[in-house]
């Protein structure tokens, strides 16, 4: 029987690669020119976005990139290469690469770095733990552009998500707990995951459905109250409505309300970015304490911690 040679290529969203305008301009214009992303027809989005938002946005989104740029690069970059790194350790015999939807390394030199290992059989796992049409089947889309230019192709793996995988469930109460330890258990846990337009679940994303499948799992496990789990969506854009509740407005209510101590969790990001270091931890929390509440602490993303790289063995086990 032929030895089949397995390969596992890491995908995530991306980023920019400086913190600059002219970079974020670059990635933004990538991003946002996928039809998965913004389903808007190009003949009415193209001129929008780039005679305004392009301009408009980049300078400014640069700026937030510069309060949370680390000393090797951008977040997300690094926790996803520590992942790579420590995934790649615990499998010596299997080729690991890193690949992004957006910005570099690109998915196709993902793709092309694998080949030149001569695997014959690829394990792709998109870090998104709850499966939305505009980040893994992004994915999906490119890597099958990819893969059509090629006159031999590899066998392919392709692991939807993860949303309520027992490994990563374990791993976020593992994360909550710590946090607990330090801090003290809160009034309230707020799971905040990445906003999607609320019309994208209307037409069959399953998106808010496996959201709710990780807060389920992840407030049995954790046996606190359930009147102190919260989950809420962020980081909306555009003017169409989004999944609800917003975390921003939750945040501002609960400080109104009189809670005193939030935690927030995005058990969404497999990796702290912009969205999670400086939306969360920063505005989110200047949005709680303006409106009166007194302590507030943002548990970091999974990142490249031990559980998290046990679970993506244990995930890619069953294809290797």
């Amino acid at each position: 029987m032929r030895q089949t040679k397995t390969g596992i290529l890491l995908a995530n969203l991306g980023t920019p690669d400086a913190p600059t305008p002219e970079a974020v301009k670059r990635y933004l214009r990538q991003f946002l020119s996928d039809s998965r992303v913004v389903d808007t027809p190009r003949a009415l989005w193209w001129p929008i976005l780039r005679g305004v938002i392009l301009p408009l946005r980049s300078p400014r989104v640069a700026k937030l990139y510069q309060s949370v740029w680390m000393d090797e690069g951008s977040p997300l970059m690094v926790y996803s290469r520590q992942q790579q790194q420590a995934l790649a350790k615990r499998l010596p015999d299997t080729p690991v690469v890193l690949g992004m939807s957006y910005g570099s390394p690109s998915l196709a030199s993902a793709v092309e770095e694998l080949l030149t290992h001569n695997v014959d059989h690829i394990v792709v796992l998109p870090l998104y733990p709850q499966y939305s049409c505009s980040t893994v089947a992004a994915v999906w889309d490119e890597l099958a552009r990819i893969l059509a230019t090629k006159r031999h192709i590899p066998g392919v793996s392709f692991i939807r998500d993860y949303a309520d995988d027992d490994d990563y469930i374990q791993a976020l109460v593992s994360s909550a707990k710590a946090s607990f330890a330090k801090h003290g258990e809160p009034d309230v846990l707020l799971l905040s995951y990445h906003g999607i337009p609320q019309r994208y679940a209307d037409e069959g994303d399953d998106y808010p459905q496996r959201c709710r499948d990780t807060t389920r799992e992840l407030a049995s496990a954790l046996d606190i109250s359930p009147d102190k789990v919260m989950m809420t969506y962020q980081s909306r854009f555009g003017r169409e409505p989004w999944l609800t509740p917003y975390t921003d407005a939750t945040l501002k209510m609960l400080g109104e309300k009189g809670v005193q101590h939030v935690q927030v969790m995005c058990p969404g990001f497999s990796a702290d970015c912009l969205e999670t270091l400086e939306e969360i931890a920063v505005q989110n929390k200047e949005f709680f304490l303006e409106a009166g509440g007194k302590k507030y602490e943002y548990i970091p993303a999974l990142n490249a911690s031990a559980e998290h790289i046990e679970m993506m063995v244990n995930l890619t086990a069953p294809y290797r």
